[in-house]
C-alpha cells in the first residue's frame, strides 16, 4: 500500500527526529517551482495530485506567494490540510481556504510562541523606556555614552502598560511586566474573564490610547487591524508615549509613526516587525531612539524546535486521522 503524500513547503531546521517519524508514514513531495507562477503551474500539472497535507513555513512565501483565492483554487482537491509553522497566518487567506470545495483546512501554532515573543516585547519595552539605544550605538563608535550623552530614560515602575490584543502573547507579557511594577490595561474585541485578565483593567480603545505610557501591539493582522494605529490614533496618545510592536508591521502606519517620533509626541519605540519586511522605513533607521530588531521574536533554539515539532504533529494527525490538532479559529467548525 502506498504512503500518503505530504508537500514540503519550507525547511525543517531543528526537529529532525520528529520529521524522520513523518517520513516513515508519508511520502514527501518537494516542489520544483522557484516562484509563484511556477508553483501554480505545478499545482495544475498534476504533480501534486494525491497530496493530502502540506508543511509550510513563512519563508516559503517566496515560492508560493500568498495563499489567496487564486492559489487555493489551483490546488488539487486531494490536498485537504495546510499545517502552518507560525502563530500568525496573515500570509494565508483562511476564508478563501474555507470556501474551496472541499475546504483546505489550516492549522497554526496557538501557544508555543507566547513566551518567546513576550520576552522580546519585554526587551523592547525596557530598551525604549530607558533610552538605551543611543548609547549602545555610541559605545560601538568609541564615544562611550555619546557626546552629548542621551536624554535620561524612565523606570517602568508605576507606568501604565497598554496592551492592544490580550491573547496568549498579551497575557504572557502582562504577567512578565507585573514583575517590573507596571500597571496593565487592555483592549480586546471582548472582555476577558477575571482569571484570564489576571488583574489587567479592560478599557475602550480610545481610553487605552489616552492612558498608556507604553502601548504594546499584540493583535493579529487582518483587513480590520491593518493600520489600526495611524495619525489619528497617535494624536489621542500621551505626549512621550512609547510604542512597542511584536505583532505584525502593517497593524501600524509606519510613516505616521516616523512623523510622531520626529515631532516628539512619541518618545521612542521598540519594533520587532515592519510594514514592508525586510525593508525598514528610513525614518526609523536614522532615529537612534528606535530599538529595532529584525523579526526575531521566536529566534531561539527551544521555541523554534517546539514550533517545528508542533507543525509536524499537525501533519501527522492529518495523514493518520484526517484532522488537525490546532485548526485556526476560522476553521474550528469545518473538521
Amino acid at each position: 500500500m502506498s504512503k500518503p503524500k505530504v508537500l514540503y513547503l519550507g525547511e525543517v531546521v531543528l526537529a529532525h527526529e520528529k520529521w524522520e517519524q513523518l517520513t516513515q508514514m508519508a511520502e514527501i513531495i518537494t516542489p520544483k517551482a522557484t516562484n509563484r507562477e511556477e508553483f501554480i503551474a505545478e499545482c495544475k500539472s498534476g504533480r501534486f495530485d494525491d497530496v493530502i497535507a502540506a508543511y509550510r513555513t513563512f519563508p516559503s512565501v517566496s515560492i508560493t506567494g500568498i495563499f489567496d483565492e487564486e492559489l487555493v483554487q489551483a490546488t488539487p482537491k486531494s490536498w485537504r490540510f495546510l499545517a502552518h509553522n507560525g502563530a500568525g497566518y496573515d500570509q494565508i487567506d483562511a476564508h478563501a481556504c474555507a470556501a474551496r470545495d472541499p475546504p483546505l483546512l489550516v492549522s497554526n501554532i496557538p501557544t508555543i510562541a507566547d513566551d518567546s515573543t513576550a520576552d522580546t516585547a519585554v526587551f523592547l519595552i525596557l530598551g525604549a523606556l530607558r533610552n538605551l539605544n543611543p548609547s549602545m550605538q555610541a559605545l560601538r563608535e568609541g564615544k562611550w555614552k555619546g557626546s552629548p550623552p542621551p536624554a535620561l530614560g524612565h523606570d517602568p515602575q508605576g507606568k501604565t502598560l497598554g496592551i492592544l490584543g490580550m491573547g496568549g502573547i498579551g497575557r504572557n507579557l502582562k504577567l512578565k511586566m507585573d514583575v517590573f511594577g507596571m500597571k496593565a490595561i487592555y483592549h480586546n474585541r471582548r472582555k476577558l474573564s477575571s482569571e484570564d485578565a489576571a488583574g489587567a483593567e479592560y478599557v475602550s480603545f480610545d481610553e487605552l490610547l489616552a492612558r498608556s505610557d507604553v502601548l504594546s501591539l499584540n493583535l493579529p493582522l487582518n483587513p480590520k487591524t491593518r493600520h489600526i494605529i495611524s495619525t489619528a490614533e497617535f494624536a489621542k496618545m500621551k505626549k512621550g508615549v512609547v510604542i512597542v510592536n511584536t505583532a505584525r508591521g502593517p497593524v501600524m502606519d509606519e510613516d505616521a509613526l516616523v512623523k510622531a517620533l520626529d515631532s516628539g509626541h512619541v518618545a521612542s519605540c521598540g519594533l520587532d516587525v515592519f510594514e514592508e519586511e525586510p525593508k525598514v522605513h528610513e525614518g526609523l533607521i536614522r532615529n537612534p531612539k528606535c530599538v529595532l530588531v529584525p523579526h526575531m521574536g521566536t529566534w531561539c533554539v527551544e521555541t523554534q524546535t517546539r514550533m517545528e515539532e508542533w507543525t509536524i504533529g499537525n501533519v501527522m494527525e492529518a495523514v493518520t486521522k484526517g484532522k488537525l490538532v490546532s485548526p485556526v479559529p476560522e476553521h474550528m467548525d469545518l473538521q
